[in-house]
């Protein structure tokens, strides 16, 4: 009967210490896959940062640049026929879009439907003042339809998308 006592107790004393064991190897791994986890995470900023600040760069720089005042600035050829110089203008926004538009990566989804939104405003803009001037128009009367009709606009698309995309860049850091 002492033995078997003996050999209860034995049981219970290495059921004991292997719980013990099981437990403190568990919390073990997990401290070790938290600490995993969070040094992926810190590895993942380090190698995405780079990339979706130039993201938000190449995207402010092209809503720059298809900022009605700009583009008509940068684009203007006077004598041109009016409507030469809107699909021109029309082309050139296009074309920087397709350029950038691998960016739609890096930015977040609204930040990208912003920046979408204003390249599409923009295009109604010029086909807008493009349609209030007369079939014998210059490039030079279709600029200065398009910087009144802009002028006219409180706060134009691109400038709302860029205010965005500056403050969601600032929450990067």
């Amino acid at each position: 009967m002492t033995e078997l006592i003996y050999f209860f107790a034995l049981l219970v004393s290495s059921l004991s210490i292997l719980f013990v064991v099981v437990f403190f190897v568990k919390k073990n791994q997990s401290v070790e896959q938290a600490i995993l986890i969070t040094e992926l995470k810190k590895q993942r900023q380090e190698f995405f940062l780079p990339n979706r600040v130039e993201a938000y760069q190449r995207a402010i720089l092209f809503l720059e640049r298809i900022n009605p005042n700009s583009l008509v600035m940068r684009m203007q050829n006077p004598g041109l026929p009016a409507p030469i110089f809107q699909a021109s203008l029309l082309k050139t926004i296009r074309e920087e879009y397709d350029h950038n538009v691998a960016q739609q990566l890096f930015i977040s989804p609204l930040g990208w439907k912003l920046l979408k939104d204003a390249k599409e405003e923009t295009i109604k803009l010029i086909n807008i003042s493009s349609g209030k001037l007369p079939e014998n128009a210059d490039s030079t009367m279709l600029s200065s339809s398009i910087l009144t009709l802009a002028g006219e606009i409180d706060q134009l698309p691109s400038e709302i998308a860029i205010d965005f995309l500056k403050k969601e860049i600032q929450m990067l850091f």
